[in-house]
């Protein structure tokens, strides 16, 4: 007996997360009434979608609701831009009950928080690696940087705030842009070391009201650049509360300002800390909901 293939269509709702003065920010696909799909059928989902990551949203009994991610060719623990893109959505449409809300992942429970048109999403402090001086030198000469454009009395080091970057300190926001990638190279220390990717950094800012730049590479989740990363820029303020003693309990970060093509984006990160001992991080920022689109998906 031959099985009938049915074609279904799917709703993503597309939102911009990390805008910043109404525009840019990073696109987030976003599908409700996620629990009728089975991981594989999310995964073509958001292959289809072709946003950087789309958020599966479905009921929860230990949260408000459960959210499962996925970049264009696989699963993620956790994302930043598509969870303040999911709970500013659910906010303007009614969804959500109280400022104080959370999400059930894949890695477990973390707060959710939406204040001043905000959302901010919790990370928690993991640990750092280092990594070896060859090691290094191999992950600037994949930036085509030199280990003469590291920041002085810094190194890159290995981050974990749920989920694993490399931050690498660069010494001017020259160095940031001129940034040419070979993705391959990235790809491969970003498998051996379980990495997202490489988030680069000057404390150089190009806007005012901003203190860092960055710029993020991902190739191993099929991401060559992305215009903002929430789980970065929760890891980027652990290393500079830690590493570089930037005892803040704000930052403001930008990105995007460098791709090929600019999408100017705003990264909030909040650093709460107890007796100088970092407890948690919510890195948050502003949305803009856009149109619905659809993907037909073969059942």
């Amino acid at each position: 007996m031959t099985s009938v293939m049915t074609m279904a269509k799917v709703s993503v709702m597309v939102v911009n997360a990390f805008t910043y003065n109404g525009e840019g920010g990073n696109p987030a696909g976003v599908v409700l009434d996620a629990d009728q799909y089975s991981q594989a059928e999310k995964q073509e989902i958001a292959r289809l979608a072709g946003f950087p990551e789309t958020a599966f949203v479905s009921r929860s009994d230990v949260a408000d609701r459960k959210l499962e991610f996925f970049t264009p060719n696989k699963q993620i623990a956790h994302c930043g831009h598509a969870t303040v893109a999911t709970f500013s959505y659910l906010n303007q449409i009614g969804e959500l009950n109280s400022a104080n809300s959370s999400k059930e992942t894949i890695d477990g429970i973390r707060k959710i928080m939406l204040a001043d048109g905000k959302a901010f999403m919790e990370q928690k402090p993991q640990f750092f690696k280092s990594i070896s001086d060859e090691e290094i030198s191999n992950v600037m000469t994949s930036l085509s940087l030199t280990t003469d454009d590291i920041t002085d009395g810094y190194q890159p080091m290995i981050t974990n705030t749920g989920v694993s970057f490399i931050i690498i300190p660069l010494s001017s926001r020259d160095a940031l842009e001129k940034i040419k990638t070979d993705l391959e190279t990235i790809n491969r220390i970003s498998e051996q070391h379980d990495l997202i990717g490489f988030y680069a950094f000057s404390t150089d800012a190009v806007d005012a009201g901003h203190d860092i730049t960055t710029r993020m590479f991902a190739p191993r989740y099929a991401i060559p650049e992305e215009s903002a990363t929430g789980m970065a820029a929760g890891n980027l303020g652990y290393y500079l509360y830690e590493q570089m003693n930037m005892k803040t309990p704000e930052i403001v970060v930008e990105q995007g300002y460098f791709m090929e093509i600019p999408s100017k984006s705003e990264i909030i990160v909040q650093l709460n800390a107890e007796d100088g001992e970092l407890k948690n991080i919510m890195a948050g920022g502003s949305a803009q909901v856009g149109e619905v689109t659809t993907v037909t998906l073969q059942r």
